[in-house]
């Protein structure tokens, strides 16, 4: 695509997004033992024992969809959501390293043979 078409009249980068309709996790993600520095930026819980935490990121269309993820992920696992986003389908969970896999395990599993999403492999950091 020539990178000309992008620009509007005046000389601006236009940029389109578009969610494509379909049920998919797109990521699901784990970073483990995250720095201190992460849970302020993101405005989580700064009193947590960093060594033995997790943070667990979700992103799902439809977006709706991360209402279910966030009540699944409390009901299965000793965690704590950090952000529900149903208008981004952006769900962030905090706890403890098995926790956080339990509990993103149970939000795949559920979506996947449940509600029959096309489902991302789980990575972890």
């Amino acid at each position: 695509m020539d990178p000309q078409n992008l620009l509007s009249p005046e000389g601006k980068l236009r940029i389109i997004q578009e969610m494509v309709p379909g049920k998919q996790i797109t990521l699901a993600h784990i970073i483990a033992s995250p720095d201190a520095i992460v849970y302020k930026k993101l405005g989580l819980n700064p009193a947590i024992d960093y060594s033995k935490a997790a943070i667990g990121i979700v992103t799902m269309i439809p977006s709706e969809t991360t209402i279910i993820a966030g009540d699944l992920a409390i009901k299965t696992a000793n965690c704590d959501l950090g952000f529900v986003d149903r208008f981004s389908g952006t769900l962030i969970i905090t706890g403890k390293i098995s926790e956080i896999e339990m509990a993103i395990k149970e939000i795949t599993n559920y979506c996947k043979y449940t509600l029959g999403f096309a489902v991302c492999d789980i990575t972890r950091t």
